[in-house]
């Protein structure tokens, strides 16, 4: 049996903090604000898992009031949420996203990012798709001011021999 999933995520650009996006750092002026290390694409990517699940969001499962999550890389919160999805009798058999920043460009970081997820959830790194988009210069993102992550997650039964 499949599942799908559907993630969201956004996160406001502040100056003093590292951007890491898909477990890659980008060299950038700013970085993104939030509790963990605020990875967008890992968040998206997370819920979307989380969701196909049926299991709790990821702000529930790894709350902001949390100590114990304060500026945690994203990598670890995607390797619990991958045990979690396990848990339930499923595996990740695939993922698409689409990354929407202004600036600064994604493309030149969407391999290292795809091999990224490939390796953290055991998946082909062909069966992950990542798309880098402009918002066209409107609202928040267009003026530079954040970036928002949009992810869709395809799971499978464990053991599953259908795909």
């Amino acid at each position: 049996m499949w599942r799908v999933g559907i993630g969201y995520d956004s996160h406001p650009f502040v100056e003093g903090r590292p951007l890491v996006i898909g477990g890659v750092s980008i060299p950038y002026r700013r970085g993104l604000a939030g509790h963990s290390d605020a990875d967008v694409l890992f968040h998206a990517v997370g819920d979307a898992m989380l969701g196909a699940v049926g299991a709790p969001d990821i702000g529930t499962q790894f709350p902001d009031t949390d100590p114990a999550f304060q500026g945690i890389s994203s990598d670890l919160l995607l390797e619990e949420i991958k045990k979690i999805v396990n848990q339930r009798g499923y595996q990740v058999i695939s993922l698409d996203a689409v990354l929407i920043a202004e600036e600064p460009k994604i493309l030149p970081y969407v391999n290292e990012m795809k091999r990224n997820l490939s390796r953290l959830l055991e998946i082909d790194e062909g069966e992950v798709g990542i798309k880098a988009k402009t918002n066209e210069k409107m609202g928040f993102i267009g003026r530079g001011e954040g970036i928002v992550a949009l992810s869709v997650v395809m799971v499978a039964k464990l053991g599953g021999e259908d795909r």
